[in-house]
């Protein structure tokens, strides 16, 4: 068999529950297979879709396949839990679909969906994909179908690159700066969008690739969702900065004749984030407040650990605001609810699995359990796990119920014996030692394996692999049971995960692959921001003892700083501090200079010859600078320690 023991169980219409995700739950705790209501829900006002299924750049490179999964149809293979493989069903409908009059919608062209509304003059776009070759595609199809319109006005609903990202592929620069494109998005967005993707972006986009499944093949023995939409389409992410910002919930504004009114709902599913309620026309957006699956309170690609108790408070919010006028809910994924009855009893059970799993966690909390302790235990009551879009397609009750103890307690359980772990290559060197070498372990872990035991299995294996990755029994092995382990998943992450991992120890890590860093970001990153990226990428080895003082004037910004590096430390001042050395070299130039200075092999030097740069003092201070900068690369492996890392 294919999937271990529950194949059997998943045949008979259960699904996966608890912190193992291999766990038969109990028959009226299951989700009801035979509910065919999100069927209708998503398949509802198709329009029309692409008739070439393959989405391009400019090099004709494929960023998005709209047919890579025309394999999800009839029943689930063996190698699919099949709860999942409904739910990809239904995320993989893609095409132009009619909400409401005056509403429509195209999924399935990215991770996310975009939104049109017909304005008196042309089209309000609610989020725009994660690329300009998505975006662009989303734009043309609406275009083709229903009439051609400009772009009059673009909202973010958050700081997600899945939502900003196609900008450029709707929007121009000029059409903004003339007044003729509104740019509308929460408070704090351009800080939060680029905080979160750029200062440790080079770690989290190396996660992303599996927690989204990038190196896998489309197919039942591959990825075949990711829980909330089907992939992340690879591409040019870009950014138009807004021109309008929403402060307050119950802000409102009439944009090209269309009534519209925002609660602001900062700290949930994103840091910057906004719900939106079109009264005129009784549809409520809420954004990834609410979702199609469980959402993750802390993303396993790496983020800022998210609220559970004020998610589920600002969702009570959005029940009191709205619940009673709102005919159709919209979400930033998946398909629309439709009808007051419908949307007032998803708010509230999804609310209520949110608040379950913030109360519950911090009650087991305070009775001294760990986070590891929870996650083995809690699991939604019954009345809110049977719920299809309470389920764990992308966030897990384990994975978050970790979170909200690490937003509490932190990383530290309070057994002395963490306080000083060893790395994780030399504490696997030493378990395999005690445990009587690498032969006994591998014993032990197929003896686990034949029992059932795929979990320490896998725990076994993984200390064999991060001791010696050279071993290549043990790392067939790990990749067997990684198989097993993700192909009975029924969270789509937990899949990508396990089967990405099983990919890199039988190929090795590939090369980078994905979105491409997007410049927008950058370009647009507060040059404040910018000095704190060069300081975490200051590596304090290479500085050794050295200390350097430069000056610079940003001379079409108007900004100054003072960059000093000593004791292994980068600290950017806009004015000079008491103790502070004497500036080594002062440099007048743009901010763009600034940047193919510091991010490219551009030399001080040759911008000077042109006439680029103003500089004065010690020019090879500079190059002393850059050298001691790293160059972080998203290839690095995560499941054993290159010399490098070590």
């Amino acid at each position: 068999m294919r999937i271990s023991k529950w194949g059997a169980v998943f045949a008979a219409g259960l699904a996966l529950a608890g912190a193992a995700q291999t766990q038969a739950v109990e028959l009226n705790s299951g989700p009801n297979w035979q509910d065919q209501r999100d069927f209708d829900f998503a398949s509802r006002g198709f329009v029309a879709t692409r008739a070439d299924p393959k989405i391009t750049d400019a090099s004709g490179r494929v960023v998005s396949d709209l047919s890579a999964y025309d394999f999800l149809k009839g029943p689930a293979p063996a190698t699919v839990n099949p709860s999942l493989w409904r739910q990809a069903q239904l995320l993989s409908k893609h095409g132009l679909f009619k909400v409401r009059d005056g509403v429509w919608q195209v999924r399935g062209f990215d991770i996310a969906n975009a939104t049109f509304i017909a304005g008196k003059t042309g089209w309000i776009v609610i989020d725009c994909l994660t690329t300009k070759e998505t975006g662009k595609a989303a734009l043309d199809l609406v275009n083709q179908t229903l009439g051609a319109r400009k772009v009059v006005a673009l909202i973010y609903t958050h700081s997600h690159a899945d939502h900003f990202g196609g900008a450029r592929g709707m929007i121009t620069d000029a059409d903004v700066a003339s007044g003729q494109t509104q740019v509308i998005a929460p408070a704090h967005f351009v800080e939060d969008a680029v905080s979160e993707n750029v200062i440790a972006g080079n770690a989290m986009g190396r996660r992303a690739t599996y927690q989204f499944g990038f190196y896998l093949p489309k197919g039942p023995e591959g990825q075949v969702s990711s829980g909330i939409g089907q992939a992340v389409a690879s591409g040019s992410q870009t950014l138009v900065p807004p021109t309008v910002l929403i402060d307050h919930t119950g802000q409102t504004l009439t944009v090209d004749g269309v009534r519209m009114e925002f609660q602001l709902t900062p700290g949930t599913e994103a840091p910057a984030e906004m719900n939106i309620w079109l009264p005129d026309l009784q549809v409520l957006d809420l954004a990834e407040n609410a979702n199609a699956t469980q959402h993750n309170v802390l993303t396993p690609r790496g983020a800022l650990v998210r609220d559970a108790k004020v998610w589920s408070e600002y969702l009570s919010q959005s029940l009191a605001l709205y619940a009673d006028k709102a005919d159709i809910m919209i979400t930033s994924h998946a398909w629309p609810r439709f009808g007051r009855a419908v949307i007032e009893d998803f708010l509230i059970k999804h609310r209520d699995a949110y608040k379950y799993l913030h109360d519950q966690t911090v009650r087991m909390m305070n009775e001294g359990l760990t986070g590891d302790d929870i996650a083995n235990q809690i699991a939604l009551p019954p009345v809110l796990a049977r719920e299809w879009y309470n389920r764990g397609y992308y966030g897990s009750m384990s994975f978050n119920s970790r979170a909200v103890y690490q937003r509490y307690m932190g990383w530290y359980d309070a057994n002395p014996v963490h306080l000083a772990p060893y790395p994780p290559r030399e504490e696997s060197a030493r378990y395999v030692a005690a445990m009587g070498g690498p032969d006994h372990v591998l014993a032990l872990a197929k003896a686990a394996q034949t029992s059932g035991d795929d979990r320490w299995a896998a725990e076994l294996d993984a200390r064999l692999v991060m001791a010696d990755p050279d071993n290549k029994t043990a790392r067939s092995d790990l990749a067997s049971v990684y198989t097993r382990l993700g192909e009975a998943s029924e969270n789509a992450l937990w899949r990508n995960m396990y089967l990405s991992a099983a990919d890199e120890l039988l190929h090795g890590v590939r090369a980078p692959i994905g979105l491409s860093l997007s410049i927008d970001l950058v370009r647009n990153m507060p040059s404040p921001m910018l000095m704190d990226l060069l300081g975490v990428r200051l590596n304090a080895d290479k500085a050794g003892e050295g200390e350097i003082a430069i000056a610079v004037d940003f001379t079409d910004r108007a900004e100054h700083f003072k960059i000093t590096v000593r004791h292994g430390v980068l600290v950017a001042t806009t004015t000079d501090l008491p103790g502070d050395r004497p500036a080594d070299l002062h440099l007048k130039l743009t901010r763009q200079d600034f940047l193919l200075l510091t991010f490219t092999p551009m030399k001080l030097a040759d911008r000077i010859k042109s006439g680029g740069v103003e500089a004065t003092g010690d020019i090879e201070a500079f190059g002393r600078f850059t050298g001691w900068l790293d160059a972080f690369t998203p290839d690095f492996p995560i499941l054993w320690r290159s010399a490098k890392q070590r």
